[in-house]
């Protein structure tokens, strides 16, 4: 069972084809659930597959794309690769924080 809370992680999962279950989250009042799969930085997103908890969007993101590789997310070339991995930082820093 997979379960994915977050727009960037939910379209890199549906990308690759993998089912999930979406579990909204009350982020004005943290449920025990979302606190004890990311007690660090205590938000979303977090991908639980297989009962192990995975944090942060891009982390998530290449998590997926290693896991299920139907569908990659990211090119073969490791300069193109690089280069996707700019931009999708450069999003969540400009774009997804403001």
């Amino acid at each position: 069972m997979v379960k994915s809370i977050s727009f960037k992680s939910d379209m890199g999962t549906k990308a690759e084809g993998v089912e999930f279950d979406t579990v909204y989250e009350d982020l004005s009042s943290k449920s025990p659930l979302l606190l004890q799969y990311n007690p660090v930085h205590k938000k979303v997103p977090v991908l639980l597959h297989n009962g192990k908890p995975i944090c942060e969007s891009l982390v998530i993101l290449e998590y997926v794309d290693e896991t299920w590789k139907q569908f990659p997310l990211l090119p073969q070339d490791p300069h193109e690769r690089a280069k996707a991995r700019f931009w999708a930082k450069f999003g969540d820093d400009k774009v997804f924080n403001q």
